[in-house]
């Protein structure tokens, strides 16, 4: 497999998804807005959004890939059945039971993740509503990243990564066709996620099915070979990834408390957010933590960090002119998708300067993706998960030493700090293991990417129009000039990479 081939691949199906993501985005600020009504929905959706990424994308697949790995590597294919199978049916049965418990107690999840709601008793209500809906989202998506992971692990990445596409285009249809039959109309968004959750599904187990490895059912799963084993691993890596979730959802309960329309802007700035992480960080995390874990189960340690080392320079390579370029065209980027219909030209300049303080923890966010999985690939959970609680835990300082000065933008700016803590503590404990190795020329490289972010950072100074010509173009003119100077940063950081040296071929890397 090449790991060059296979993050392109993988990139490419998430550009589709993010460009849905935007399509979406904008779709609903033009007939939602920012305020109760949008600050009810994602409140609603971000807890079970929240729950998907414990049980699925997190913790679920930080223990199940590498055993999966492991048992497909040294026990054969019958013991690699009977583990998807069992694994299947518990995950299954845990779902659930966690969203009919989800959705009887939602007037008190409300209570304790938004208690801001409370001031408005329609708003309340309206988002205890909405997140009765949306809580069997949960059962569809994780059931959904579990067939991913079996996919991923077989090294069949494209089907996994065009996935969320399905929930966008539920959503946009939704928005745009099935509004007017709802009151009120922003609950059609809360039956568009359970809509999209099914049909991620449906194509995932046809996936599956194509491999003959689509699930069975097992009655009594704890007792098959592997499963307990699974469970046990899930426990601290729940813990782990809950830090990062618990982050946000205390983001989310001080936005509660702030202006109205603050958990909508953080909102949107995360989406812009989530275009880099998704495109870089997921895709690399997806990719490494399956070839991370065969070399390790092969006992290959001189591949493995090989391939550690590719993922950290492929991280610094595109994160960094990332952050720059969303630092630099935050304004632009905001006005661009969002400025039209019930999005205010106050709502941009709010959502730009959470969009900015999140940048500043891009690099960090991203890293994380490639560093933990370093660790569980060995089968390590421990150790992120005693550094993301310390992180938690200085992030709340931050929060509340930034929110009262830097309001919802200060509790982005944590965030970020927090991401870029989080990195500094997992790379301190690979080196310090001996773990990873760098591979040499590490000061030519960072030295030359250096250089072109310099360059690509003065290009963008002298070529992007002010924010009050951004407010006022037509949207026409402001897709127009957005694409102009888009093009202009992104050429220019190629093209000083080029003169420097760099070579696509210079990052192809095949393994196993």
């Amino acid at each position: 497999m090449n790991l060059l081939r296979t993050l392109a691949t993988v990139s490419g199906m998430t550009l589709v998804s993010r460009v849905l993501g935007f399509l979406r985005d904008a779709i609903i600020a033009h007939l939602f807005g920012a305020g109760v009504a949008t600050d009810a929905f994602f409140v609603a959706f971000r807890i079970p959004n929240m729950l998907r990424r414990l049980f699925a994308e997190g913790a679920f697949s930080q223990a199940f890939v590498p055993i999966l790995a492991q048992t497909r590597e040294g026990e054969g294919e019958d013991a690699t059945r009977r583990l998807i199978d069992g694994v299947a049916a518990m995950l299954a049965l845990v779902l659930l039971a966690t969203s009919l418990v989800g959705m009887l107690a939602a007037p008190w999840v409300i209570r304790l993740t938004a208690p801001g709601f409370l001031d408005t008793p329609a708003r309340f209500e309206l988002t205890v509503q909405m997140l009765r809906i949306t809580f069997p989202y949960i059962v569809f998506i994780s059931l959904t990243a579990f067939a991913g992971a079996i996919l991923n692990t077989w090294s069949r990445f494209a089907v996994p990564a065009f996935t969320p596409s399905l929930l966008n285009i539920a959503f946009i249809v939704g928005a745009c066709v099935a509004a007017p039959w709802f009151d009120p109309p922003v609950k059609v968004l809360a039956w568009s996620a359970c809509a999209g959750g099914v049909l991620q599904l449906a194509l995932q187990g046809a996936a599956l099915a194509r491999l003959g490895l689509l699930p069975r059912w097992v009655w009594a799963p704890w007792r098959v070979p592997g499963v307990r084993r699974v469970m046990r691993q899930m426990t601290p890596a729940l813990l782990g990834v809950s830090v990062a979730q618990v982050s946000l959802l205390l983001n989310t309960v001080f936005a509660s408390w702030l202006a109205p329309g603050s958990v909508s802007w953080l909102n949107y700035a995360d989406r812009l957010m989530e275009f880099p992480t998704g495109l870089l960080g997921a895709a690399l995390g997806t990719i490494l933590l399956p070839s991370l874990s065969r070399h390790h189960a092969s006992d290959d340690p001189t591949g493995y960090s090989r391939v550690l080392d590719w993922g950290l320079r492929m991280t610094l390579l595109l994160a960094l002119p990332s952050a720059l370029g969303l630092a630099l065209l935050a304004g632009p980027l905001v006005a661009t998708l969002f400025l039209h219909g019930e999005f205010q030209a106050h709502d941009v300049l709010m959502t730009r300067a959470a969009l900015i303080a999140y940048s500043m923890g891009l690099v960090g966010l991203i890293l994380v993706k490639v560093l933990a999985p370093a660790f569980y690939a060995r089968q390590d959970i421990r150790t992120p998960v005693r550094i993301a609680i310390l992180t938690l835990a200085l992030t709340q300082v931050m929060n509340l030493a930034l929110v009262g000065w830097l309001q919802h933008a200060g509790l982005a700016l944590a965030i970020g700090l927090g991401a870029c803590l989080n990195a500094i503590l997992l790379f301190r404990q690979l080196r310090r293991r001996a773990i990873f190795s760098p591979e040499r020329g590490w000061a030519g490289f960072a030295g030359r990417i250096g250089v072109a972010l310099v360059a690509m950072g003065l290009v963008l100074v002298m070529v992007v129009p002010p924010l009050p010509w951004w407010l006022d173009a037509s949207s026409l003119a402001r897709t127009a000039a957005l694409a102009g100077v888009v093009g202009a940063g992104a050429g220019t950081y190629l093209a000083v990479l080029g003169l420097l040296g760099f070579r696509p071929r210079d990052f192809s890397r095949r393994v196993g």
